[in-house]
C-alpha cells in the first residue's frame, strides 16, 4: 500500500511552514512539485526551496509534474473545472503508478492550506475512487492566504460575534453588505469589488502574499478603488501572474 501525504505549505512565505509539515515531508520518501509553465516559475521556486531547506532524508527525491490546462472554450464553469481536475487526476495516477513504488511514501505540496480553494484532496480521492492504484492519504493543514493577509493588514478576521463569508468574485453582489458584513474574496479575476457602490464598504487586498513581491492595500473602497486596479494591472503586467485575495467589510465590531 501506498502512502499519500497531502502537505499544505503556506502562502509563499517558506517560514510559514509548520513543524507538522516539516515533520511529513521529511517522511516521504518522494516529493511532488508541480509547474505551471513559464510565468508562474516562483511557484516551483518555493516548493524546491522548501524542500532544499528543510528536508534532511538523503533517500528522498524530488519529481516535477506540468499540471494541464483549463480549458473554458464551450464550456460552463463547473463542466471546465470537472474536465481539468480528470486531467490532473490522469497526471497524479500515472506519477503514482511510475514514480511511486509500493510500500514507500509521496508528497504534494500545496499552496496555503488543503482544505481552502484548493483541489488536491478531490483530485486524490477521485485517483483512488478508480482503482488502478492502491493507496491512502492524510492532510497537514498549512497557512491560509487568508491568515496571511489579515496578518499583514494587523486586522481581526470578524467583527465581535458576527460571521464572515468566504466566496468567489462571482458571487460577491449575492451577499455583500446586504446579507455579510464580511466577504473575503479568493477568486476574482474581473475584479468584482468595483460593482460594490457601498459608500460605507471597506477593502483590505493582498496580492503575492508572503513572497518578497507583497502587495497590499486598504481604505474605504470608494477611495482606493482605482488605486488597486492600478496596482494590481501593474503587477500582473510585470509578473506575467498575479495571485490576490482581498477582505470586504461594512460595520464595526459593535452596533451602536
Amino acid at each position: 500500500m501506498r502512502h499519500i501525504l497531502v502537505i499544505g505549505i503556506g502562502a509563499g512565505n517558506p517560514e510559514h511552514i509548520t513543524v507538522q509539515a516539516i515533520n511529513a515531508l521529511n517522511r516521504a520518501d518522494v516529493l511532488f512539485i508541480p509547474t505551471k509553465g513559464a510565468k508562474k516559475t516562483e511557484l516551483a521556486e518555493v516548493r524546491r526551496d522548501i524542500c532544499s531547506r528543510y528536508v534532511r532524508s538523503s533517500d528522498s527525491r524530488t519529481v516535477e509534474f506540468a499540471v494541464p490546462v483549463r480549458r473554458t472554450e464551450g464550456r460552463s464553469y463547473v463542466e471546465s473545472v470537472d474536465d481539468w481536475h480528470a486531467g490532473i487526476s490522469e497526471t497524479y495516477e500515472a506519477m503514482l503508478e511510475d514514480e511511486l513504488a509500493e510500500g514507500k511514501t509521496g508528497a504534494f505540496l500545496v499552496w496555503g492550506d488543503p482544505m481552502l480553494y484548493d483541489s488536491t484532496i478531490r483530485i486524490v480521492e477521485r485517483v483512488r475512487a478508480r482503482g488502478r492504484v492502491a493507496f491512502d492519504f492524510e492532510v497537514i493543514p498549512g497557512i491560509t492566504s487568508l491568515q496571511a493577509l489579515c496578518a499583514s493588514h494587523r486586522i481581526p478576521l470578524n467583527l465581535v460575534g458576527k460571521p464572515v463569508e468566504i466566496t468567489t468574485g462571482r458571487r460577491l453582489a449575492e451577499n455583500f453588505p446586504h446579507n455579510s458584513e464580511t466577504s473575503v474574496v479568493m477568486l476574482d479575476g474581473e475584479q468584482a469589488f468595483q460593482k460594490i457602490d457601498d459608500p460605507e464598504a471597506e477593502i483590505y487586498w493582498g496580492a503575492y502574499l508572503g513572497t518578497p513581491d507583497e502587495i497590499v492595500i486598504s481604505g474605504r473602497l470608494a477611495d482606493v478603488r482605482e488605486e488597486i486596479l492600478r496596482a494590481r494591472a501593474e503587477a500582473r503586467e510585470r509578473m506575467g501572474w498575479i495571485m490576490d485575495i482581498y477582505l470586504l467589510r461594512k460595520g464595526a465590531d459593535f452596533d451602536e
